[in-house]
């Protein structure tokens, strides 16, 4: 087969180019170190390497373990692996066109030409006085000639076998931008699944420290439900004494019921968050009761939390990295809005074997065969392409406004959760000091009672301020342990798991730059 038709496409391809914007790297300025919008506390953020396993500076196995368990069971992250899988399905879809397309065929019909039908416009042809329909039948080839009378034309077997293939020459980079904008389409669908691992990650570790801090509530609860029945049977017996009045039964009675009365609470909390833990690992409720129940402390917060450089938040949060990623795809899909405008060349060839008989389907006499470019350029589409076109520009405007968001968010994010950390061990620190004075004054006004020097009601009053003291620093120890999470999920920490990555990872491409 001769290549010289094709000689004249060497100047086109060697010029071939890609057309549309080139996507380059967005430039998310960073500041030098970490604003604080506080001054700094007990415990304070530092610019060290974080841990991606953040969850490891609580030092609590069990939590260490729960989130090792939600990496790999979680039905969230598994379904973010199989849409993952799915983008880069429709990635290599769109790279596919860069190939020739070939396919094998092979037919057989049983035919029967019309008399009177177009063969009849070219006439009789009768040769050297065969019988009419002998050429039709396949003896001596095919004709046009008919069957005396009205009979008509024979029918004739028609087997046939080859193969055809077809290739767009991609001068002006249709195809290309296609594949470049699958790319980081399916690029931004992986950023999503690791933005659901870092979601799950500090959610296991928030649902763990409440669990803690509610467990905790309720032993400060029992407590002073055992301090109150102390005083049931205190005010009860010098009733009978005739040392107090029914009055301080009452009062003593009646505050015993109030610290009972908020103990269902704290039970329904504990079971919520049992249960939460519980769907984390896809388990039913109920499953980690046994494993969690048991009542264990607040994990505590070290002197020093590594978060590395602002400059490094870029390429740690999820969101940013999927945000660039579907800015790179909209850009790219410019390109394509563009290379419609410019005519689309294809290089289409077949090769057939095809007789009348079954015999002559081994000759190579019964070869059919056609090649050649085809081109198509749109003439008039009703102003489609530049509807399409204006539609590309405006989604990567939109793309390239929404990643200023994210970043912007970001920030905001990073900085409000310093500012609760800092914010919770201030709270923390005067409520440890007001718990001390509420129990010196509780010690006091008892011993004050019992001596007769003083009434029931100031007992009553100071054990309710205690209570309350001592209920609000359950919540701010449990608030700064959670606010670390709250920094690490805003720093977009934890992406970078150890754990042996999902199905759809296998299929994802080295990321370039």
């Amino acid at each position: 087969m001769s290549r010289r038709p094709f000689v004249w496409l060497l100047p086109l391809l060697a010029g071939a180019c890609t057309v549309g914007p080139d996507y380059h790297k967005s430039n998310i300025a960073a500041p030098q170190a970490w604003h604080e919008s506080l001054p700094a506390a007990e415990s304070r953020v530092t610019a060290a390497a974080a841990d991606p396993q953040w969850w490891h500076l609580f030092n609590d196995p069990v939590l260490t373990q729960l989130e090792k368990d939600v990496a790999d069971a979680s039905l969230d992250l598994q379904a973010a692996s199989f849409r993952l899988a799915e983008s880069t399905a429709e990635r290599r879809i769109a790279s596919a066109a860069q190939f020739p397309h070939m396919e094998g065929n092979a037919s057989y019909a049983r035919e029967r030409a019309s008399t009177n039908g177009i063969l009849g416009l070219l006439g009789s042809m009768e040769r050297n006085g065969e019988n009419p329909g002998s050429i039709a039948s396949g003896a001596q080839g095919f004709g046009p000639t008919a069957m005396p009378g009205s009979v008509g034309n024979p029918s004739f077997n028609l087997p046939q076998y080859g193969m055809s293939a077809s290739w767009e020459v991609d001068f002006w980079g249709h195809v290309r931008r296609q594949v470049e904008a699958a790319t980081a389409a399916m690029r931004a669908t992986e950023e999503e699944r690791r933005g659901i691992l870092v979601s799950l990650m500090a959610e296991t570790a928030q649902d763990y420290i409440n669990l803690r801090g509610v467990q905790a509530q309720k032993a400060i609860v029992s407590h002073n439900i055992d301090i109150a029945r102390r005083s049931v049977k205190l005010t009860t017996l010098r009733f009978q004494e005739g040392a107090a009045t029914r009055l301080d039964v009452a009062d003593s009675t009646g505050q015993l019921h109030t610290f009972e009365a908020r103990l269902p609470a704290l039970e329904s909390q504990e079971v919520h968050l049992l249960n939460a833990l519980s769907f984390l690992v896809a388990q039913q409720p109920g499953a980690l009761n046994a494993r969690l129940g048991p009542p264990k402390p607040i994990p505590p917060v070290p002197e020093n939390v590594p978060t590395g450089l602002p400059s490094q938040l870029a390429e740690r949060r999820p969101d940013i990295r999927m945000a660039e990623e579907r800015l790179h795809a909209a850009t790219a899909s410019i390109g394509v809005a563009v290379a419609d405008f410019f005519p689309r060349v294809t290089l289409s060839g077949s090769l057939d074997i095809q007789a009348l008989q079954f015999s002559g389907l081994g000759s190579w006499a019964s070869r059919q065969y056609g090649f050649g470019p085809t081109a198509t350029l749109p003439l008039f589409e009703g102003g489609r392409l530049t509807g399409q076109l204006h539609l590309r520009k405006d989604q990567q405007r939109e793309a390239a406004v929404l990643l200023q968001r994210t970043v912007l968010h970001a920030w905001q994010e990073i900085d409000d959760a310093m500012a609760d950390f800092t914010a919770a061990q201030r709270e923390r620190d005067r409520l440890e000091e007001a718990v001390h004075e509420n129990e010196i004054a509780v010690q006091t006004a008892q011993a004050q009672y019992v001596q007769g020097s003083s009434d029931f009601l100031n007992v009553l009053t100071l054990q309710n301020a205690l209570l309350n003291a001592q209920s609000s620093l359950i919540t701010a120890r449990t608030q700064v342990s959670r606010s670390v999470t709250q920094i690490y999920r805003a720093l977009g920490g934890g992406w970078e798991t150890r754990y042996p990555r999902e199905i759809a990872d296998r299929d994802v491409p080295a990321r370039h730059g």
